[in-house]
Parts: C-alpha cells; structure tokens; sequence
C-alpha cells in the first residue's frame, strides 16, 4: 500500500534526528552515516562557492570536522541539514574572504531566464555571435563582479544551489524579506548595468577633426 503524502518526508526527518542523537550520544558509526548522507551536497556547495577550486574538498572535509565538534550544541528542534549547510556557507565564506579572491564566475551563474536575455539581446544588436561565446563569458563575469560579494552568494545558492527564500535567509541569518529584496535588487542591477554596457558599445567613436 502507498504511504500517504509527505509520510516518506516526515519518516525520513525522524530517522535523522535519531541519528543526530546517537552521534550526540557519541556513537561514531551514527555521525558517518550522516555525513554519507550529506556529503555529495556539502562538496557540491563547496564546489560551486568556491568555483571548482582544489581547495573545496578540504573546505568540505573542515564542514564536517566543524559540525562533529559542534554536534552536542546542535538543538534538534532545528533541521539537521539547514545548520549543516550554514555551516558549509560559512565556511566558504571565510575561505574566500582569507583567499582575498574573488571567484571565477561563469555563464551558468545566472538563470537560465537571465542567461538567455543577455545572450538574445546581445545577438540582436549584432555585438555578440554563437562563435563568440568567450566575449559573452567575460560580459557575465564583469556583470557579476560589480555585485556586493554576499549578494553574489545569495544569487549562487538560488539560482545554482537551488535553496529557498527561507532556507537562505536561515543560512545568511538575514530576514526572509531582506533576502528577496537583496536578490530583486541584484538582479535589476545585473540588467541595469548590462544595458549601460550595452549603450556604452553602441556609441559611435568621437570624430577627429
């Protein structure tokens, strides 16, 4: 017989927190099976936080040293892997800020919806063809760069990650509202300088007399 909607969810949830519990309790066998769980995410946020960096499978490895270290303060009325992957974020971040890089930002970093406008206005003003895409590459990574690094972040776990509103605004520890307001702004602000640039490219050369 079929179990009834969101049973699956809700069986899976307590038998993660009675893990979390064992682990707690100091059962070691408990904390590797929760990190075989989550390790494929945790490297995947890593991964793409740090863009493809050799460093994200140590960054991941120090999530988990962090997370077994902190486990006994962890309050199992919160999610297990909400306060996992805070802890990923953060982690990233600080590798980032001591690295003082900024990281490499590629197409895919934008929506897809995002990603297809600039492509689409860009061949029609016959700036950009399909032979050209380094040229269309650069454009994204500039646009990127000229966002506030922790809007870049919030933009990287939406559109890439593809965490909630909520589950960002507990990640970032921002109010939900601010995290929508930050991620509208960051948007407009990725178009508004694309067609700045855009009208900057189109303006003829000065004459020389």
């Amino acid at each position: 017989m079929a179990k009834p909607p969101g049973e699956g969810q809700h069986n899976d949830a307590a038998d993660e927190r009675q893990l979390v519990r064992q682990a707690q309790a100091g059962d070691e066998a408990a904390y590797e099976e929760l990190v075989r769980t989550h390790q494929h995410r945790v490297v995947a946020i890593a991964s793409r936080l740090l863009r493809g960096s050799p460093d994200a499978e140590d960054v991941a490895q120090q999530v988990f040293v962090k997370a077994y270290f902190s486990l006994r303060r962890f309050d199992l009325r919160s999610k297990f892997s909400t306060w996992l992957y805070k802890i990923a974020v953060n982690e990233c971040w600080n590798h980032l800020r001591k690295k003082k890089a900024r990281p490499l930002v590629y197409e895919a970093d934008l929506s897809e919806e995002q990603a297809e406008r600039f492509e689409g206005e860009a061949q029609r003003s016959g700036l950009v063809d399909p032979e050209e895409g380094a040229r269309l590459q650069d454009l994204v990574e500039w646009l990127l760069s000229q966002l506030d690094p922790k809007d870049r972040l919030m933009l990287e776990l939406k559109e890439s990650q593809g965490f909630s509103i909520d589950e960002i605004a507990e990640l970032m520890e921002l109010n939900a509202n601010t995290v929508k307001v930050r991620l509208f702004r960051a948007r407009g602000k990725l178009v508004e300088l694309y067609r700045r640039r855009l009208s900057h490219s189109r303006r003829p050369a000065a004459k020389r007399g």
